[in-house]
C-alpha cells in the first residue's frame, strides 16, 4: 500500500469523530465537512512520522479551523443581524450508521445546538471539546490561545450559561415520543382543536426558519400553534429521525418544502423547529434520497411550515 493510501485509509479512521466534533462547533454540516477536509489537507502535506498522536493533532487542526470559521460568521452576523437554527442531522427513522451516532451521541438535539451558538467562539470551544470530548484544558489552551487556568474558566463559563438556559431534554423513550408525535398530526388531520391543545405544552414554541435573510419566526403558546396546524394540499409526511428525536420531512406536490422536529417532554411537544430553507430542506431530502424507499403518509403540518 502506498503511503498515501495508508494515510488516507488512518484518516478516515479518525473522520466520524472530527466531523462530530466539527458539527457540535459550528452546528453546520457543510461547514463540518469543510473544517474535516482542510484537516486532510494539512494531513496529506504533512510528515505522518512527525506526528505522534494523529487523533489529538487532526482534532487540534479541525478546532483550530472552526475557532477561525465561528470568528468570522460572529463578524458577518454582527453585519447582517441574521440568525438561523442549526442544520439538522435528518435520518430514516430506523438503524444509524456509526457516523450519524458519532454525530447525534450525547443527545446533541437542535435546541442545546441553538444555545452554543449564542457563546463566544472561545467559550463555545472549549466546552465542546472539554465537556462533550474530554480533552484536557493544557490541550485547549494551546487552541484557543490562552493559560490552561484561563481555558478551564471559558468552559465553565460556557457551562453555566447552558445550565441557565434550561434547554428541555427528552426522555429516552423515543416510542413514546412518537406516539405524541402521532397523537398531534391525528388531532390535526380530525381538526380537533381541543385535541391539539392537549398534546401540546402549554408555552410550546414552534419555530419557523426560513434562511439567513431574516430572523426565525416565533409562535408561542399550545392554542396560538394549534390554530396555525393545517393540512397543505398535496402535502405529504415522511417520519424521520432529526437529530435524534421525532420529526418530518414534508413535502407538497413530491416536492421537499420543510423538515420538523419536535421536543416531547413528559408527554407534551415542548418545541417544534422547522426549517423551511430550501437548500438545508433539499440537502436533507437528498440524504433520505439514498436510503429505503420512502413511506410517507398524507399529514397536515404547522402552518408556519408551509409559508
Amino acid at each position: 500500500m502506498e503511503e498515501t493510501e495508508w494515510l488516507a485509509e488512518r484518516f478516515e479512521q479518525h473522520r466520524p469523530r472530527l466531523r462530530a466534533v466539527a458539527y457540535r462547533m459550528l452546528g453546520s454540516l457543510a461547514e463540518a465537512d469543510d473544517a474535516v477536509q482542510d484537516a486532510w489537507l494539512r494531513l496529506s502535506r504533512s510528515d505522518p512520522d512527525q506526528i505522534d498522536n494523529l487523533a489529538g493533532w487532526l482534532t487540534t487542526v479541525v478546532a483550530r479551523e472552526c475557532l477561525h470559521m465561528l470568528r468570522s460568521r460572529r463578524h458577518r452576523r454582527e453585519e447582517s443581524f441574521a440568525a438561523q437554527l442549526p442544520d439538522p442531522v435528518v435520518v430514516p427513522d430506523g438503524d444509524l450508521d456509526p457516523e450519524q451516532e458519532a454525530l447525534l451521541a450525547d443527545s446533541v438535539g437542535l435546541a442545546l445546538l441553538v444555545v452554543l451558538d449564542r457563546l463566544g467562539p472561545a467559550e463555545r470551544l472549549a466546552f465542546v471539546l472539554h465537556d462533550m470530548f474530554a480533552l484536557p484544558f493544557e490541550e485547549i489552551a494551546g487552541i484557543v490561545g490562552r493559560t490552561p487556568a484561563a481555558a478551564r474558566q471559558l468552559a465553565s463559563r460556557a457551562r453555566r450559561r447552558v445550565t441557565n438556559a434550561e434547554v428541555p431534554l427528552p426522555g429516552p423513550d423515543l416510542a413514546r415520543q412518537q406516539q405524541i408525535v402521532d397523537a398531534f398530526y391525528a388531532a390535526a388531520r380530525a381538526g380537533d382543536f381541543d385535541a391539539l391543545v392537549q398534546v401540546l405544552d402549554p408555552d410550546i414554541v414552534l419555530t419557523t426558519d426560513y434562511g439567513p435573510d431574516g430572523r426565525p419566526a416565533v409562535t408561542r403558546g399550545a392554542a396560538a400553534v394549534a390554530q396555525l396546524t393545517r393540512a397543505p394540499r398535496g402535502g405529504r409526511l415522511r417520519p424521520v429521525l432529526v437529530n435524534g428525536a421525532p420529526g418530518a420531512m414534508v413535502t407538497v406536490d413530491g416536492q421537499p418544502v420543510a423538515v420538523l422536529v419536535f421536543t416531547v417532554v413528559a408527554d407534551k411537544i415542548v418545541a417544534i423547529d422547522t426549517i423551511r430553507e430550501p437548500g438545508r430542506v433539499c440537502r436533507a431530502a437528498a440524504v433520505l434520497a439514498e436510503n429505503a424507499a420512502d413511506t410517507a403518509v398524507t399529514s397536515p403540518a404547522p402552518e408556519g411550515s408551509q409559508g
